[in-house]
């Protein structure tokens, strides 16, 4: 993981400065902002009528990345907070379950680039996360034990576009 200003080393490239305007140009950073969220949303409307308990959810999930041990993670997490602007954005611009997928490419390709590979492995999982404890939230039955078929497909399908798939 990288290390924070205070406690180790700096990855090269960082000068001080956010994470976000050190490392990404504001199009990728908005695209790494934003990808949490959109994704939450697509999970939680793709197959259930009241996706309030799946946003939820994905909140949940979206807030658990603030402890993570990734500098990249927590600073998105707190772009999601305090930018109104990320989070109207986000929701508001949610259209198919395919074009979600093909910003999580992208972003593997922004990440694969620019990051470092811990961090942008702890950014796909905790994406990925937020998705599986939505999923889990929109089963009718959460506590019946066994993983319902269109959401082991759909996130087997992120992970893919995540990378994290072979």
């Amino acid at each position: 993981m990288s290390h924070s200003a205070a406690g180790g080393p700096e990855r090269p490239g960082r000068r001080g400065t956010s994470l976000g305007t050190a490392l990404y140009s504001a199009a990728e950073w908005r695209l790494l902002a934003r990808l949490p969220g959109r994704v939450m949303v697509v999970s939680a409307t793709r197959r259930v009528a009241e996706p309030v308990a799946p946003g939820l959810a994905g909140l949940e999930g979206i807030a658990a990345g603030r402890a993570s041990d990734s500098d990249l993670v927590r600073a998105v997490v707190a772009a999601v907070y305090a930018e109104a602007e990320v989070a109207s954005e986000t929701y508001a611009q949610v259209n198919t379950v395919d074009e979600v997928f093909a910003e999580c490419a992208r972003a593997v390709e922004v990440l694969t680039g620019r990051a470092d590979p811990a961090d942008s492995a702890a950014y796909r999982q905790w994406v990925q996360s937020v998705a599986a404890r939505v999923c889990r939230a929109a089963r009718p039955e959460p506590d019946d034990g066994g993983a319902d078929p269109d959401d082991q497909r759909f996130l087997a399908q992120l992970g893919a576009a995540l990378g994290l798939c072979p």
